[in-house]
């Protein structure tokens, strides 16, 4: 479909555009064994994985919603590996949306598609889960959250530390004041990488719509190896490893903190140190966040190969990571106690001088509690673990360090009630993307 098409046809990216609502879904009530229909949109390989454990989880997929031929052909059989009825295949989204029997959207397409794709999908009265980060900017964070509320909808965001039963013990730890009083906290995102060099422009692949995959980002030339995950290398799709895999870590550390609101003073200092090749974003990156009570530093590298995150091997038993060459380990450095956590499965423990442990809890994954979280709310209409108001927070962090490295490694202030960088026209400038014209996003204000 071409973009004059698309824009024609829109349910309602664009302000103004009609609003098409499924009244089924909008008013369905499910009894206590009935099963949630789902769509998946974006097949790549986490949508595959989400959406099989939503169907181990009791639900079902009636369609797989993706522009590559290739994905939805994996797709398709991978889940048929848990799932008798074939989903209906379909490459317009806006199909998913219009379709009576499909009750919730599962969207992991690349990040500069899911805000406007989940705002579609809630404006068609389907609830919706998105994975991190929900958005590409904190405008369009803003506009997702403002649109579920408008529409009654579930969003459940997949930053799904907030449904593991070792990270609530340990929010149960912190309230409980054992560690102390607790001024600062370290989130780190110190991972391996390597070069990144995009080379020639590629022929379009036959069938392939290019230009729907770009969305809202400016045009250009096709690259197999942006198509391919290498989008998460450019600021038009995507914020870095901050905004891929830190937000894990910046999300939970937000929860232990009992989710106060939002940093009055950011800076961030980062840059290429490592890799002088074709990416965009960092491979070293040092961001300090200052709430009124505490102050917040994250730290991120792409480089150093002997760190590593917390394998499958110890997620999967009662086994605590090496935490000196963990890459993804927070830290809590309270009046009493030192805190040290470790996300997706790895498990916590309090320490005092010399390395003594005071308590200590092992981790498991939790993607299976969170996507019965998710379902769970469907059903109730109760407000799930990673709500889109919880998850704002994060995500808007996660943009408000990359703009302060964007705008020359500058410290910035924020006024949370006007949202609005205070003094800074170039970071505010930042605050909201530029969209292409035929795939804006509606204004909630």
């Amino acid at each position: 479909m071409k973009r004059r098409d698309f824009l024609k046809n829109s349910l309602t990216c664009t302000a103004g555009a009609p609003v098409v609502l499924s009244a089924l879904s909008a008013k369905r009530v499910f009894g206590a064994n009935e099963r949630i229909r789902i769509a998946l949109v974006g097949c790549g390989g986490r949508g595959r994985y989400v959406s099989r454990g939503l169907i181990e989880q009791g639900a079902e997929v009636t369609h797989l919603c993706d522009l590559h031929d290739g994905r939805l052909d994996k797709a398709e059989q991978f889940l048929g590996e848990v799932q008798a009825r074939k989903p209906k295949r379909v490459k317009d989204m806006r199909r998913v949306f219009a379709a009576k029997e499909v009750d919730a959207v599962i969207v992991t397409t690349p990040d500069h598609w899911h805000a406007p794709a989940s705002i579609m999908a809630v404006q068609a009265g389907k609830d919706v889960y998105v994975e991190k980060p929900h958005a590409h900017n904190i405008w369009s964070s803003q506009m997702l959250l403002k649109a579920a509320r408008k529409y009654n909808r579930i969003v459940q965001v997949g930053t799904q530390n907030r449904s593991a039963p070792y990270n609530v013990k340990a929010l149960e730890v912190v309230q409980s004041g054992k560690p102390g009083k607790i001024g600062l906290v370290k989130v780190y995102n110190l991972k391996s990488g390597k070069e990144f060099f995009l080379g020639q422009a590629d022929p379009i692949p036959q069938h392939f719509d290019w230009d729907q995959w770009l969305g809202p980002a400016p045009y250009r030339p096709y690259h197999q190896k942006i198509f391919k995950h290498g989008w998460h290398q450019f600021w038009d799709y995507s914020g870095g490893d901050l905004a891929n895999d830190g937000i894990h870590q910046l999300d939970l550390a937000l929860m232990l903190m009992g989710d106060t609101g939002f940093p009055a003073t950011i800076s961030c200092t980062a840059d290429r140190k490592i890799f002088r090749d074709n990416r965009e974003v960092p491979d070293v990156q040092v961001a300090s966040f200052d709430f009124n009570n505490f102050i917040m530093t994250f730290e991120l590298t792409n480089y150093p190969r002997y760190m590593q995150k917390t394998t499958s091997t110890i997620r999967r038993n009662d086994i605590l990571p090496y935490w000196t060459q963990n890459a993804t380990r927070i830290e809590l450095y309270g009046s009493e106690f030192m805190m040290t956590l470790g996300r997706h499965g790895g498990g916590w423990q309090l320490t005092t001088s010399g390395g003594k442990v005071v308590d200590e809890m092992y981790g498991r994954p939790a993607d299976e509690p969170h996507y019965q979280n998710f379902l769970e709310c469907v059903k109730t209409r109760t407000s799930p673990n990673a709500d889109i108001a919880i998850a704002h927070k994060a995500c808007s962090m996660v943009h408000m360090a990359n703009i302060a490295h964007r705008v020359g490694n500058k410290s910035l202030k924020y006024d949370a009630g006007q949202n609005r960088f205070i003094g800074n026209k170039q970071a505010n400038d930042l605050i909201k993307r530029d969209y292409r014209k035929g795939y804006e996003i509606a204004d909630f204000i």
